[in-house]
């Protein structure tokens, strides 16, 4: 009896296309037969991987048949395995689904990160059904005016659909919830902004509204959550620009905070819509004013709010710059040589701010005529403007009565002619936008991060292709603030001896484009400048061949390879700190051992 049951799966394999001996499977081994071993039969084994391409061949097979047969059994041909053997195979079968499905998903690259999608974290909540040949996900992209959503869409279709076994790919599209750049000290009612960019030109009459307004409105066309914050309290242009139907701001009673108006779902704030018109006051009220109506509006949540900047480099542009964490800055700009040179004034004082220019746009540029291209006003502000401070893009803008009339009419252009030529370009301009913020984030949020294998803090700064390390006790001990310095003698109250060696930051989290706030243990943060982390003495991968068999490094006897420590550029210590200092190198260097089985193999 037993032989002939053994004969008969010899003879007609457990599940379709299978093909298992049993000498192969005693051989090769898997799963022990319990029924059959009743009948006197001791070791009745399929090999793992054989049940595996049957159950699949059979699924496919099942689904190619759906609606003949109406019902498929294998109960009498499967009856020599366990449960618990095949639903270890289907859990194997879906995870090396899951993991091919993974491998094709990796092969389609941001070009805004250089990375996959699956090591951005874009794909999630994956589920497949083998049995069904189903398989979805979600794409939560950083933003959901990526300008790339269509392609990762098709991209992501056609290459999990290429697997044999796939019959349907679902995929749902959606976007990471905004989050500011900054970690704390956000005003409350910008906590759910994820990026604020500044439109700025440092000179009045260049069409920088016009600029802010018809931006604002591509990006809420590219399917971003927008608002504009008119922050010119002197002559406020957007209640000319923008149509609302509610003109005057509200508050909401409960919350004290300032309700922005709409137009076509973007959320406006200026003082223009504060009953005043423009106002006559100086100025440290202004500041006062800009600071309570951007701080305390209830903003919502919004992928981008776009500040039209008032002219020149006062105490509004410094108020708003130190007060809400900015993410990136347009500049706008003229033919003439006079706009290049306010201009110029305008990203200097950025670049000290840290905050990144991203894209210059040259308004008023030219017309077309008779066939041919004219420059009134001439050229060379904006390329000059590139080619002096690096800016990488570059949009020029035509003298277009159209596009002046719809600003005074309060509908803007890319509403009125969303197809057109102007369109077109602050299309290009919002795609811009879209990209350099979403790059200045990831740099932003990698920046400086703590490797507890390691031990040591990692540094990237935005911008810069240098990476290193940093003892996590030398980055404490260097605070700056008045709890480690007294701010009228600049006597070092922090000593070397008061934080312990083996000091551990317990998080760190990003402060906008120029700092981190590292938070350690006993509850102080530390506010530590990238400027000021480039300045420190750093660890250095030193491999294990450089060192001698007693574990000293073999250019040094005294035991501190001077070569090897990155001194500072701008690094203060009091006598008493001085007199630690070797010490302070030794843990540094125990800390370069330390790193050299972190994989470098060169000396």
């Amino acid at each position: 009896m037993a032989t002939a049951v053994v004969s008969q799966l010899v003879k007609r394999p457990p599940f379709w296309g299978a093909s298992v001996t049993p000498a192969d499977a005693h051989e090769m081994g898997a799963t022990q037969c319990p029924v059959l071993s009743s009948t006197g039969v001791s070791y009745c084994r399929v090999l793992e991987s054989e049940l595996r391409m049957s159950m699949k061949k059979t699924q496919k097979y099942a689904r190619g048949i759906k609606g003949r047969s109406g019902h498929l059994s294998f109960a009498s041909q499967t009856a020599c395995f366990s449960s618990s053997a095949v639903a270890a195979v289907t859990e194997n079968s879906t995870s090396t689904s899951k993991d091919q499905v993974l491998k094709e998903l990796s092969k389609i690259i941001d070009p805004d990160f250089g990375a996959d999608i699956v090591s951005c974290g874009f794909v999630k909540d994956l589920e497949i059904d083998e049995s069904s040949g189903q398989v979805s996900f979600v794409l939560e992209l950083t933003t959901p005016a990526c300008p790339v959503k269509d392609m990762f869409l098709q991209q992501s279709k056609d290459r999990v659909g290429s697997l044999p076994w796939v019959e349907d790919v679902h995929v749902i599209l959606s976007s990471q919830p905004a989050r500011p750049l900054t970690a704390e000290n956000v005003p409350r009612g910008l906590q759910r902004v994820s990026n604020i960019v500044a439109v700025s030109s440092c000179k009045g009459g260049v069409g920088k509204s016009t600029c802010a307004v018809n931006l604002a409105y591509s990006l809420a066309g590219m399917g971003a959550r927008v608002g504009i914050f008119d922050a010119d309290i002197y002559g406020p242009s957007l209640p000319t620009m923008v149509s609302p139907e509610i003109r005057v701001l509200q508050m909401d009673a409960e919350t004290k905070g300032i309700i922005p108006t709409e137009y076509l779902g973007v959320k406006l704030v200026s003082f223009g819509f504060a009953g005043q018109g423009s106002a006559i006051m100086r100025g440290p009220m202004v500041s006062g004013v800009i600071n309570q109506l951007l701080t305390t509006s209830d903003w919502g949540e919004l992928d981008y709010l776009i500040i039209d900047m008032p002219p020149g480099t006062g105490d509004i542009q410094l108020t708003l710059c130190q007060v809400v964490p900015l993410t990136a800055a347009v500049i706008v700009t003229t033919p003439q040589k006079l706009a290049f040179i306010d201009v110029a004034k305008g990203i200097r004082m950025f670049s000290k701010l840290n905050v990144p220019c991203i894209a210059v746009v040259e308004n008023m540029c030219y017309f077309d005529a008779d066939g041919k291209r004219y420059y009134p006003f001439g050229k060379g502000s904006g390329p000059e403007v590139v080619q002096q401070f690096g800016i990488p893009h570059l949009f020029e803008l035509p003298i277009r009565p159209e596009l002046s009339a719809a600003g005074d009419t309060g509908s803007p252009e890319v509403v009125v002619d969303p197809q057109g030529e102007v369109a077109t370009t602050f299309s290009n301009i919002g795609v811009c936008v879209v990209q350099q913020c979403a790059k200045l984030r990831q740099q932003v949020s990698t920046a400086v991060s703590y490797d507890p294998a390691l031990k040591a803090i990692r540094v990237k700064v935005p911008g810069s292709d240098e990476e290193f390390y940093l003892h996590p006790a030398t980055v404490r001990r260097n605070d700056r603030s008045a709890q480690s310095i007294d701010e009228w003698t600049g006597e070092q109250r922090l000593r070397y001896q008061d934080i312990p060696d083996d000091i551990e930051p317990e998080s760190i989290q990003p402060m906008g484009n120029y700092a981190v706030a590292i938070n350690w243990p006993g509850g102080f943060s530390q506010i530590a400048p990238y400027e000021q982390l480039q300045s420190l003495e750093r660890l250095v991968d030193v491999p294990e061949e450089c060192f001698e068999e007693d574990g000293l490094p073999a250019e040094s006897e005294a035991g501190i390879d001077e070569a090897r420590l990155v001194e500072p550029t701008n690094h203060e210590l009091t006598s008493q700190d001085k007199q630690t200092d070797s010490s302070n190198a030794a843990s540094i260097m125990q800390h370069a051992r330390a790193l050299q089985g972190s994989g470098s193999t060169n000396c």
